[in-house]
């Protein structure tokens, strides 16, 4: 049957939903501290959460009639969604490729620099460009794939860059390239 019509939640339970993960395009690199959260990551799911999880089921299931068992369902189906979490952090882990700033770098935008602009109006944003899977605007984390790091990567401080948004291109100054674990 084509997955097509299949409500989502249906059908497809070999655990195999990496695909829709996958598929996005997404850079290799990721610094070292990324690299560490997915790594710890993949360890806790792994050796805490899986293990948590298959007792849990295997209680469930000494009940009797899984059919009925609220329990034994869904822990079955929270088994499927870590074992497709395991799958793709080790594929992921396997592909990327760790990059740690070097000397060279000093004083021009490159990956994993905490750069500070400046926009017309004085107001002083800080960005970390990183890789796809540590995205995280909370604590200023964006991607070398976004517009704001295509349009800083190479610069130095005093730069003027142009960065083409969805609202609207807007000019920003460079004011501070700093490279520190974080």
């Amino acid at each position: 049957m084509s997955k097509a019509f299949v409500r989502e939640g249906e059908g497809d339970d070999d655990g195999d939903g990496d695909d829709e993960e996958l598929a996005r395009p997404r850079s290799p690199y990721i610094t070292p501290e990324g690299a560490r959260r997915l790594q710890d990551e993949l360890t806790h799911l792994w050796k805490v959460e899986r293990p948590r999880v298959t007792a849990e089921v295997t209680a469930a299931a000494a009940q009797g009639d899984r059919s009925e068992n609220a329990e034994y369902q869904y822990g079955k189906r929270r088994l499927r969604e870590i074992d497709r979490r395991i799958r793709y952090l080790s594929k992921r882990l396997d592909e990327v490729q760790v990059v740690a700033p070097s000397r060279e770098q000093e004083g021009r935008v490159f990956f994993g620099a905490w750069v500070t602009i400046e926009d017309e109006d004085g107001l002083e944003t800080t960005y970390r460009i990183v890789g796809s899977d540590e995205l995280d605007l909370a604590r200023g984390h964006v991607t070398i794939d976004s517009p704001i790091a295509k349009a800083l990567l190479g610069k130095h401080v005093g730069d003027e860059v142009l960065v083409v948004r969805p609202r609207g291109p807007k000019e920003y100054t460079v004011t501070s390239i700093v490279y520190r674990a974080g």
